[in-house]
């Protein structure tokens, strides 16, 4: 029964059951194909972004409906997680290469949402908070390539928002005295909400605005080196007793965000939601996708329509296949987390060297970067190409706006803040046609064609 009401849904509309998602074909308005630009990537092909013109087709296929007039989420934007490990191989680029590398990455149509990790990630080539030792904080870890990078960033895209996540509290808050597992012990909390807001004034000193925070980076995980077990129960007594009223106190404006996890458990951020003495220090929540559903995302939008939803991360594997990968991330993670109501979408990571390094005893050993770095050698892989598939034509303003897709055929529509229409248009199967207002238009097989209007 599942299924059959799975598959009457994307019959109807793309990617959600919910009625206000539905595009109603009789009401669609005309668009204006005038001075329509075409861009397509075959990732078989390892051809990406590529101008053409416009793909006709020799006669008319299934309906692909655009609706401007039906509107949702306003976009922040796309990015990747910038780890310590990232950060330390870029910072070893000579200055000239890593200002142009920068540019590209974060200048004019390039990335809008970065990730940090308050302290160590699996993805550092050791483990540390910032503060070890009780009553000695400091940010001195990062400052010989973390911070002087983010700088860069900056000075660069003064806009661009920064997401912080830790891994783990420093181990003399925790249970189990490790930084692999256990939980904050309560006697701490306050003690660790006032941490985490040293370190956003801390960031703020040095010229780097901290805009939102999730309390614990996959709190349901606690094998990963470094990590934090943070349940439920736990995570919304920690933002109502400690860290809303922390940040209340001390003026922080950085959005809380909470869960940080996979789509298999909606409930999680649904149940915190729930309780009021929580979800009015709550901005929102996020997701990862290595377990569940992305539809999942909408479970929680229905919910509670007036938090925002955000997606934080999803990794390219060292043994992944390019095209397959590149794929199923625009089909899940770009195109299905935007259709599912994320503000901002975060894949997993900036750059590794070309052992999948640094990272720390017990991290991840085999995470791909968007960039392998050696020496001053930059190849490009599959997770920058998803990102900037999205971040090239879809600036922050942008406002998702109604599409309703043919079976086979994966697809997200924005009005982005000049006035025009972008549409973003997946064929996952062989060559085919879709109608697109009065066009017809052919879609190459295994490809993505983004369409601006």
């Amino acid at each position: 029964m599942k299924h059959i009401l799975l598959v009457f849904c994307t019959l109807a509309f793309l990617f959600s059951c919910s009625k206000e998602e539905q595009v109603p074909v009789q009401t669609t308005p005309s668009l204006d194909f005038s001075n329509a630009e075409f861009y397509q990537s075959l990732p078989k092909q390892k051809s990406f972004f590529q101008k053409i013109d416009k793909p006709g087709a020799s006669g008319s296929g299934d309906l692909l409906v655009v609706n401007p007039d039906l509107t949702f989420q306003t976009i922040d934007g796309f990015g990747l997680a910038l780890t310590g490990g990232s950060a330390q191989v870029m910072y070893r680029l000579e200055p000239v290469k890593r200002a142009a590398l920068l540019q590209e990455l974060f200048g004019k149509n390039g990335m809008t949402v970065l990730r940090i990790s308050v302290g160590a990630s699996d993805l550092d080539s050791a483990v540390f908070s910032y503060e070890d030792e009780p009553g000695k904080f400091s940010l001195a870890k990062s400052k010989p390539d973390l911070i002087p990078l983010l700088k860069e960033i900056i000075a660069i895209n003064p806009a661009i928002k920064i997401m912080a996540s830790p891994w783990s509290a420093p181990i003399w808050m925790k249970d189990n005295y490790s930084s692999r597992g256990g939980s904050l012990m309560e006697k701490y909390y306050v003690t660790y909400a006032e941490y985490l807001a040293k370190y956003i004034q801390e960031m703020a000193k040095e010229g780097i605005p901290i805009w939102s925070l999730t309390p614990q980076n996959e709190p349901l995980n606690p094998g990963n080196n470094p990590s934090m077990y943070m349940s439920a129960l736990m995570q919304g007594t920690f933002v109502a007793k400690a860290l809303g009223p922390v940040f209340e106190k001390q003026g922080i404006q950085t959005k809380i965000v909470i869960y940080d996890h996979n789509c298999d458990h909606p409930e999680y951020a649904i149940e915190l939601l729930n309780v009021p003495e929580v979800r009015k220090y709550v901005n929102g929540s996020a997701f990862h996708l290595y377990g569940g559903d992305i539809s999942a995302m909408s479970q929680v939008q229905r919910a509670h329509p007036d938090k925002d939803l955000y997606f934080t991360e999803q990794w390219t594997g060292a043994k992944g296949d390019f095209a397959s990968e590149f794929m199923w991330h625009m089909k899940n993670v770009i195109i299905g987390s935007v259709n599912n109501h994320a503000k901002a979408v975060i894949e997993w990571n900036l750059a590794t060297d070309p052992t999948y390094g640094p990272h720390t005893p017990g991290g991840c050993s085999e995470c791909l970067g968007a960039l392998t770095i050696g020496g001053q050698e930059i190849t490009r892989n599959q997770s920058y190409y998803i990102v900037m598939q999205a971040a090239k034509f879809i600036p922050p303003g942008s406002i998702r706006i109604g599409i309703s897709a043919p079976l086979g055929i994966q697809a997200a529509a924005f009005k982005r803040p000049d006035g025009k229409i972008v549409v973003l248009v997946q064929n996952e199967g062989a060559k085919k046609s879709v109608a697109l207002g009065k066009q017809n238009i052919e879609l190459a097989a295994d490809s993505v064609l983004t369409i601006v209007l």
